[in-house]
């Protein structure tokens, strides 16, 4: 399986420790309130433990107000459900590009919400990297360039954008893991396993079974979060603003386009 050059991992990790449920949680970029409440929910309503996977699908900073306090709340995560999934997204690989520390896109990152990323910090983008980088906290960074660009549970793939539809998940590179759009969505694939994204920001769940589903429903653009929990087919989302979840099933967004 190929590997990432800037980090020397396997593009994509196969998780054979089967966890009891998947919960995958759309783009969130730098809005708390929000990932805060469903964090909360599918803890106190759902039973969320150590048991459980989620697999957070990257872009967790940038547009939104709170980048700082996110990545926090990330990490809390991190040490109290040891299953928890982090993958990157174009977003953190820009930051990264800005930073000097392997990403790419770090030309454009300040125009493309990382002011926004600076000012949760405190932190002025200009000057030097290396004072940049004086100011910025350790374990956040070590967040950032840690995260995993794909992995394989059961029969779903988990990336950030999508996957080239033309080849097999060896053969994927990260830009398109990163940044591909039109030419996945409107295609299918061979790969025999349902595909969970981010990236692409539509109004509601994205469904084309068995071969997409996209979980990032605009909560950058003032719409709301999503996480799908991929077991049962339950669907919670919390609108921009609001401060209650709300529950449904996959199903019955099928059920409406019929």
């Amino acid at each position: 399986m190929k590997t990432d050059k800037r980090s020397g991992r396997p593009n994509f990790r196969v998780i054979s420790d089967q966890p009891r449920r998947i919960f995958a949680i759309g783009d969130i970029h730098g809005n708390l309130n929000e990932i805060r409440i469903l964090i909360e929910f599918l803890k106190k309503e759902k039973g969320l433990d150590e048991r459980d996977c989620l697999v957070f699908m990257g872009d967790y900073i940038d547009r939104g107000p709170a980048s700082r306090q996110v990545i926090d709340l990330m990490l809390s995560l991190k040490a109290a459900l040891p299953k928890t999934v982090f993958l990157k997204g174009n977003h953190e690989d820009m930051l990264l590009g800005f930073l000097g520390q392997g990403g790419n896109g770090g030309d454009v990152y300040l125009s493309n919400g990382g002011a926004a990323f600076f000012d949760s910090y405190g932190i002025a983008p200009f000057g030097s990297i290396s004072q940049i980088l004086l100011e910025f906290p350790p374990s956040h960074l070590d967040f950032v360039k840690n995260l995993e660009l794909g992995v394989v549970i059961n029969n779903f793939v988990f990336v950030h954008a999508g996957i080239d539809p033309d080849k097999g998940l060896d053969d994927q590179v990260p830009e398109d893991l990163l940044w591909i759009r039109k030419a996945f969505i409107n295609s299918g694939h061979t790969l025999g396993k349902t595909i969970v994204f981010g990236h692409t920001a539509f109004d509601q769940v994205f469904l084309d079974l068995p071969f997409k589903i996209g979980i990032d429903t605009g909560i950058a653009y003032g719409n709301r979060l999503s996480a799908v929990e991929l077991i049962k087919g339950e669907l919670y989302q919390v609108e921009v603003g609001e401060t209650s979840v709300n529950a449904s099933y996959l199903n019955e967004l099928l059920d409406r386009r019929t």
